[in-house]
């Protein structure tokens, strides 16, 4: 399933070669996932050599699918994506959530995932799982939300909430899930992942897999301090990360309203040449620049993957952040090329929760087949 994932045309002859396994063995293999409908056949592909055409497989566009769901400070979000990753259903609705209460907030997520889930299913798909993306900290049940200050949220029990076959994560390292699996970076599996909506987030991955660190709450990047006598964080430091690249002291510094569509105000306003937005994007990369400076010498990982609203703004973030990068980090670590501008944009974490519920079928297909229906 997963060589299936990684290529396109794929037959069973290129599946044998790829996995290490024998033509028959393969091809009993085909067969029992072409019955359960997790794989579906493309007609003749010819291999460029003498011999007969193979049949090309691809993954099913029907049968199981993920739910994502976002909860962010200014909106909610769903989608369902099928098993090629693919986005069949989204629904996003503005919401003021800070200290907004958090029954009513997952209320009206709740209808979000059914109103994506009802279309799904009408276009063939059975979502099996829903993952919720979260600005902040989560508990090892994978269920509970333990702090998130942008929203004024603490131990909320967001899956108890939202019913079975929900989990719970933390956005940033959903976004850097989606990078790995839907980023189209070729074999980049050691990078780090950064993004800043309210607050900035980072993650890690480590040989392909996400890195959460001993407690889970690795990633916190919007913490790192890069001057220590700077203004005041919400968590109560000084000079961190977040109070010069974060999107409100962005917007602040640049003089736009922080409201929504302030993101896209401040880009525009870039654009144009507006000084005030100019100067307020150099400080926010230079101090980006400073915190993942310190990443790249202790890590060194494959690349910096700047992703999320950040990518948007990457035209006048990312020299500053370049240039802290040259000053601070050694030649033998780290090249320009290093540094990659996502192309999921703003869609990543949602992407990455949704596409999270589905993998499940690709690390498990006999599972999913041999299970219970309902």
């Amino acid at each position: 399933m997963k060589a299936l994932a990684a290529g396109e045309k794929v037959t069973r002859a290129a599946v044998a070669a790829e996995v290490g396994l024998t033509r028959a063995t393969v091809s009993t293999l085909v067969d029992e996932l072409l019955a359960a409908g997790l794989l579906e056949e493309r007609g003749a592909q010819r291999p460029g050599t003498v011999g007969r055409p193979g049949t090309a497989l691809a993954l099913s566009a029907k049968g199981p699918a993920g739910i994502g769901a976002e909860i962010g400070v200014d909106h909610l979000a769903a989608c369902v994506v099928d098993l090629r990753g693919t986005v069949r259903s989204r629904a996003e609705a503005p919401a003021a959530n800070r200290d907004r209460p958090a029954p009513a907030v997952l209320a009206e997520l709740a209808e979000l995932t059914a109103r994506v889930a009802k279309e799904a299913g009408n276009a063939g798909l059975r979502p099996v799982a829903t993952t919720v993306a979260v600005p902040g900290l989560v508990g090892h049940d994978r269920g509970t939300v333990l702090r998130a200050p942008n929203l004024g949220w603490e131990d909320v029990q967001v899956a108890a909430a939202l019913g079975e076959r929900t989990v719970v994560e933390n956005e940033a390292n959903l976004g850097a899930l989606a990078e790995l699996w839907l980023g189209g970076h070729e074999r980049l599996a050691d990078f780090v992942h950064v993004s800043a909506e309210i607050g900035i987030g980072a993650a890690l991955v480590v040989e392909g897999r996400l890195f959460r660190g001993a407690r889970g709450f690795a990633g916190e990047l919007g913490h790192v301090p890069v001057r220590p006598d700077g203004p005041r964080c919400s968590c109560g430091a000084n000079g961190c990360l977040e109070t010069y690249a974060g999107e409100e002291a962005l917007l602040r510094a640049a003089g736009v309203a922080a409201a929504r569509g302030g993101p896209a105000q401040l880009r525009r306003a870039a654009a144009a040449g507006a000084p005030a937005a100019l100067r307020a994007l150099a400080e926010a990369g230079a101090a980006l620049g400073i915190a993942l400076s310190g990443a790249v010498n202790l890590l060194d990982p494959q690349a910096v993957v700047v992703g999320g609203p950040l990518a948007d703004l990457a035209p006048w973030l990312l020299p500053g952040v370049r240039r802290e990068l040259a000053a601070r980090v050694t030649d033998r670590q780290w090249r320009p090329e290093d540094l990659v501008v996502s192309t999921l944009g703003r869609d990543g974490v949602l992407r990455g929760a949704a596409y999270s519920s589905v993998r499940t079928v690709l690390d498990d297909p006999a599972g999913w087949i041999n299970a219970p229906a309902g």
